[in-house]
């Protein structure tokens, strides 16, 4: 209740005084990736393990490779995703995929890496950011930036609706939710924790929140998650970090 009086307060403020947010949604979010490591995540090999299972990630100028590996029976198994595409490797050797699992597969990758360098890629062209308001958690005070994405460019998820609350002052992203569609649905709420940085780069591990009902607004999980009433589902951690920043050519 009291945050909500805070709320129509401010709003009665803006309403009679003209007052706007410092900064914008953009602003924002540059301080943020700027914070996070900026132009480093542009030219640097990422390489991390997550659940048992190895993840690179190579970025120059704008071109990307996206891995993953996994072993197998067969041997290692090597999934990639590049401005070329979807590849499949096993032992370094090329293998055919079904056309029908090519995009479970490149989601796969695409979306543990995504998630491990947050926020760097929230200034891609498909993204749309929005400032819809200001809350406090635990005592502090963040920004709510609302991301959706345009169909072409977005991935076949290009439907899902993105929460983040940026720390106001330390511009970091401490908590986001997020609500996805395949699989029949669902709502996500994660609280960041252990941040650390790796040769320049932030990482951080999470804790992962699901709501009783896929009826609640994103920009509500912030007060549920207080009341304690989320379900904590599971821990995303990233481990063995390992960050290689290539040297621009003089």
């Amino acid at each position: 209740m009291i945050r909500y009086l805070l709320v129509f307060v401010v709003f009665l403020f803006s309403s009679f005084t003209g007052f706007s947010f410092q900064y914008s949604a953009q602003e924002i979010i540059d301080k943020t990736i700027e914070n996070a490591g900026g132009s480093k995540y542009d030219n640097a090999i990422i390489d991390f393990t997550f659940r048992n299972k190895r993840y690179r990630s190579i970025r120059n100028k704008g071109l990307y490779e996206l891995e993953r590996f996994v072993s197998s029976p067969e041997g290692i198994i090597n999934d990639k995703v590049s401005n070329s595409g979807f590849e499949r490797t096993i032992e370094n050797c090329t293998v055919q995929v079904a056309d029908s699992l090519i995009s479970k597969l490149s989601d796969g990758v695409n979306s543990v890496h995504y998630f491990a360098t947050l926020p760097f890629g929230l200034n891609d062209v498909a993204v749309h950011k929005e400032l819809i308001g200001e809350s406090v958690i635990k005592g502090v005070s963040y920004y709510e930036i609302k991301v959706t994405f345009d169909q072409e460019g977005g991935g076949t998820d290009f439907e899902d609706e993105f929460l983040y609350w940026i720390h106001k002052e330390n511009f970091t992203v401490d908590y986001l939710a997020y609500k996805y569609a395949v699989n029949g649905g669902g709502i996500r709420f994660r609280e960041a924790y252990h941040p650390r940085i790796v040769n320049g780069i932030r990482f951080v591990n999470y804790k992962n929140y699901k709501p009783d009902t896929l009826k609640i607004e994103l920009k509500h999980l912030d007060d549920v998650f207080e009341t304690g009433k989320l379900k904590l589902l599971s821990d995303i951690k990233l481990e063995n970090i390992y960050v290689f920043l290539e040297r621009e050519c003089c």
